[in-house]
Formats: C-alpha cells, structure tokens, sequence
C-alpha cells in the first residue's frame, strides 16, 4: 500500500473520531433531568401547593362555622332561658343572635365556594399529575437510550482508536508528523483527486502532478500544499 493512501485511510479513521466524539459529548450533555421534566415538576408543585392552601382555608372556614353555631346555640340558650327580663338586654341579643347568624351564612356561602375550588383544583392537579408521570417515563426511556447509545460510542471509539495506532504504527514517523503538520494548518492532510482536481481546494492539477502520483509518490497539491490521493 502507498503511504498517500495509508495517510488517506488514517485521516478517514480519525475524521470518524472526531464525528462519533461529537455525537458523544452532545449524547453525554443530555443526561440528567430535561427542562421539560423540571418544568412538569415545577407545574405539579405549584398546583400541589395551591390545593394545599385551599384545604388550610376550607378547615379554617370549618372550624370557625363551628365556633359560630356553639356560640349561637349558648346565645340563644341564654336569650330563651327566662333568666333576662331587662328588655334592653333581650334585645341586645337578639341582635347578636342575628349577627351571628349573618356571619354564619356569609362563611357558609364562603366555605361552598372555597370546597368548589378544592374539587377543581383536586381534579386539575390528578391531570397534572398524570402528565408528570407521562414525562417522568419519557424521560426515563430517554435516558436508557442515551446511555446505551454513550456505551457504543465509547466501544466504537476505542475500536477506531486502536485501528489509528496500528495506522500509524505502519508509516513512517517522519511522514506522521509532516501529517500532523498538515493538519494543524488545514484541518485535513490529505486531499482525494476528483476528475483532475484537488478535492481539498478545487484547483486543476497539472499532468505532471497526476503522473508523479500514479506512479505512486506522495505529492503534494502546488496550490493548498495538502497530500494527493489517487483512488
């Protein structure tokens, strides 16, 4: 084998790196939790919080109805009972009686709104929930073919990194490192002929450049200075 097409080969073997190298850091970048599974939790706490709100409402109105019904029950206890006979007094709590019942229906009309609020917010977090668990499983089932798609590129590399040193091992040093020059300088050494041109800057070869390599000499385009290949 010529070494233009040794060093044609290698740089196909570590172009197929640097691409699968790529495809790894992106793949390695997307493991952990996606912006679209932090903003479903986000969603679901938020809406978990507000029902928890509501309910911490709803006993408080529950509890102060209560309070209201046994304070109304001792007033009217005390109004009925015979022992007041100062006129002024009744009708004092009567009056109070009344009050307290007027509370009683605003907080009972108050406490219906706020129990409805709480079955609608019980209903839309159920269906927020389910979302979350749709996402949680999407995110999952992402995340095992990432990391099984991580794990073959990682044997793919080594494969392809072993299969460069043994490249390598079959040219010569000073050749390799006139290579690694080359590429330094142009991101890629050598350049394959394409009906008579140089695939790496386009430019027509002359005949004598075709003709030193097919006779199999490692020549160098006069325009990019890059090395020839000839299939």
């Amino acid at each position: 084998m010529n070494v233009s097409r040794q060093l044609y080969e290698l740089q196909g073997i570590e172009l197929e790196i640097e691409s699968k190298e790529q495809v790894l850091d992106e793949s390695t970048s997307q493991l952990g939790e996606s912006e679209a599974l932090v903003q479903a939790r986000d969603i679901f706490s938020t809406k978990q919080q507000y029902l928890e709100e509501l309910k911490g409402k709803q006993q408080s109105q529950e509890w102060e109805v209560d309070d209201l019904v046994a304070k109304i029950a001792a007033t009217k206890k005390t109004l009925y009972s015979g022992q007041i006979k100062n006129s002024k007094e009744l009708a004092s709590l009567q009056h109070e009686v009344s009050g307290l019942e007027a509370r009683r229906c605003q907080l009972e009309d108050e406490a219906l709104e706020v129990m409805e609020q709480v079955e609608e917010a019980t209903a839309n977090l159920a269906t927020t929930e389910s979302d979350l668990r749709i996402e949680e499983d999407k995110w999952r089932n992402q995340q095992k073919k990432l990391s099984e798609e991580i794990e073959r590129l990682k044997d793919e590399l080594s494969q392809l990194k072993h299969e460069r040193q043994l490249s390598l091992a079959e040219i010569d040093p000073g050749t390799v490192d006139f290579y690694c020059q080359l590429k330094k300088q142009k991101g890629q050494s050598v350049a394959r002929i394409e009906q008579g041109t140089c695939g790496g800057c386009r430019l027509s070869l002359s005949t004598a450049e075709l003709q030193r390599v097919r006779g199999n000499s490692l020549v160098h385009c006069s325009s990019c200075r890059r090395i020839l290949f000839l299939d």
